[in-house]
């Protein structure tokens, strides 16, 4: 398809929103973005528009079904919907828009999404993965956090804000904290992905992350036969490219520059 700089790419029912930056996939690499649990591609912000000037690179940023404008997503979740996203849903956003060459970069639940499709799935247009506060197993910590924001949009004004980046704010919200507090989620761990990973892999976490500890980082660095270059970020939490931006792309930048594209 020819990408204009923003709009929807149909897939299968679903109707997702996009943004593209810089060149198009069919005519330079392309880093695809893979937004958090809450996130959209308004929730991006302006780190898309930074990535893309920085690096020179085409930028794609999409919200899946469920998230921003895009079509909501089928309810209930299963816990088994990154794996779901990564072998399903990814492979034909990447399809779509014409992706050569490239870079997945995710955050969050994106972040563990890329990591599956980089174990996952046999295609070498992915070059590299970076991974910005990445899950790969589930910490009692990071759910108790998830039940904790749960209260806050039960109770208070958080429905509210979400409401300013999500068409429907209830699907975006239960899609995201529905399957992580499942008893059964208790038991999520994509390790054996992790060891299945063959590209170069970047880890940027904040080191007082809420949802997760540094040993998800251990896990990958003892999992990852390709290698893990992590970067830990003193004093961040769990949103290094806007708590850390400068930092954080700086760190992609250099990443993107020894990455064989």
């Amino acid at each position: 398809m020819k990408l204009a700089a923003e709009g929807f790419v149909e897939i299968g029912d679903s109707r997702l929103e996009y943004r593209m930056l810089g060149p198009p996939p069919g005519s330079a690499p392309t880093i695809v973005l893979i937004h958090e649990g809450l996130g959209s591609v308004g929730l991006w912000s302006d780190f898309p528009d930074q990535l893309a000037a920085a690096t020179g690179l085409g930028v794609f940023v999409y919200s899946r079904a469920g998230y921003g404008r895009s079509s909501p997503s089928a309810m209930p979740r299963r816990t088994t919907f990154m794996h779901e996203e990564a072998r399903d849903v990814l492979p034909r956003v990447l399809d779509a828009i014409g992706f050569r060459r490239g870079l997945l970069l995710g955050h969050s639940d994106g972040a563990s999404i890329a990591a599956i499709y980089a174990g996952s799935v046999a295609d070498d247009r992915v070059r590299g993965i970076v991974l910005l506060a990445p899950h790969f197993f589930a910490e009692a910590s990071g759910i108790a956090e998830i039940a904790r924001v749960r209260e806050l949009y039960e109770t208070g004004g958080f429905r509210a804000k979400l409401a300013r980046w999500h068409t429907d704010p209830d699907n975006a919200f239960y899609s995201w904290s529905g399957p992580w507090l499942d008893p059964e989620f208790a038991k999520w761990d994509i390790t054996a992905e992790l060891a299945a990973i063959g590209v170069p892999t970047l880890i940027i976490q904040g080191e007082d992350d809420q949802y997760g500890t540094l040993r998800q980082i251990e896990i990958a660095k003892e999992r990852c036969r390709s290698g893990v270059e992590a970067v830990i970020l003193p004093g961040i939490r769990h949103i290094p490219h806007r708590e850390a931006a400068a930092q954080t792309l700086a760190a992609i930048v250099d990443f993107t520059q020894r990455v064989q594209l």
